[in-house]
């Protein structure tokens, strides 16, 4: 199935202030489930005075890039940007505006970004209908549906399309789906990478775009100079060579995201999917259990195009968990 996607609302999670101005509550009674963010943030180390007092060297970007290439297994070209949305709002612009196609559904910045930059975005709704496009998107994990794709599938449907998209902002729980470790053997994708999900950071606003040398080249003279701060670059090198975080952060997460499903399972909600940093289930009205559990100062994810799915990020304390668990009835 496809449909042309021409006016799709631009909707996300972390919309906090309107669940606010209309159930009422401060900031901190509320517990906001509404995005995919890790709520167990990587502890800051103390960020050198020169990082806040001079613009960011280009030593300072070589040796953040270095360190990310090795996290991602990559001998890929990256670049890093503004979170992934830097990579997706100029995205477009790497080629002549043709038609575009977009695994759906999924997050909808891409479509709305292409469509900026003059592309026809057609929504479809199978991995084999986006082969012949000239530009195909998939989101691996997908959001909200965390549908995954093997990486031979997706080298395979490459050579069918004239550039392939495959952001990969919710891969680092299942680095065993991503294409970085062989994308420098593949001349027509450009892969995506958020920072700031996994770690829980992000405010920080990091994210890599990887691919071939022209694109990357390309990308980072559209991003413009220093788009990434001193402190984000500092804190992302530390985070980066801290694997012994990132392995305790890998196990917790699948557990945390099972003990979610079980305690929807208790309230008679199949899930449809997700990805261990969020799940998404299926309720009989969405917008009633979204407006539930906003009555209890929780904030979750309901989506324009199906009545029926809620998605609901992790807890990240124990005082957090029992008020879900409350507000569930249990």
């Amino acid at each position: 199935m496809a449909s042309t996607d021409q006016k799709t609302p631009r909707d996300h999670g972390g919309n906090l202030d309107a669940a606010i101005r209309h159930y009422g509550g401060r900031v901190d009674q509320w517990i906001d489930l509404s995005t995919g963010i890790n709520p167990i943030s990587y502890p800051v180390p103390q960020i050198s005075p020169s990082a806040w007092e001079n613009l960011p060297r280009r030593s300072d970007m070589q040796r953040l890039l270095r360190t990310a290439q090795g996290a991602f297994g990559t001998k890929a070209a990256l670049t890093a940007l503004a979170g992934a949305q830097g990579a997706i709002q100029i995205m477009g612009r790497l080629r002549t505006a043709s038609e575009a196609r977009i695994l759906s559904p999924t997050y909808n910045e891409h479509g709305a970004a292409l469509r900026a930059a003059g592309w026809q975005v057609t929504q479809i709704s199978s991995l084999a209908a986006l082969r012949g496009a000239d530009l195909a998107v998939v989101v691996n994990p997908n959001n909200p549906d965390g549908k995954c794709h093997d990486p031979a599938s997706l080298r395979d449907l490459a050579r069918t399309v004239g550039m392939l998209i495959v952001d990969e902002s919710f891969v680092d729980v299942q680095p065993e789906l991503s294409l970085a470790p062989v994308l420098h053997e593949i001349d027509n994708v450009l892969v995506l990478r958020s920072f700031g999900k996994f770690f829980g950071l992000a405010g920080m606003r990091l994210g890599f775009a990887l691919g071939p040398e022209p694109w990357i080249a390309q990308l980072s003279d559209l991003a413009g100079p220093w788009p990434v701060s001193g402190p984000a670059i500092e804190i992302a090198i530390d985070a980066y060579d801290n694997s012994a975080w990132q392995i305790r952060t890998t196990e917790r997460l699948p557990l945390d995201a099972l003990r979610l499903d079980a305690l929807a399972s208790k309230s008679s909600l199949p899930l449809v999917g997700g990805t261990p940093l969020f799940r998404t289930y299926a309720a009989p009205d969405a917008a009633a259990l979204q407006r539930a559990l906003a009555r209890h100062h929780i904030w979750t994810r309901i989506f324009p195009y199906d009545p029926n799915w809620i998605r609901l990020g992790l807890p990240g304390t124990e005082a957090g968990w029992k008020r879900l668990e409350r507000a569930f009835g249990h």
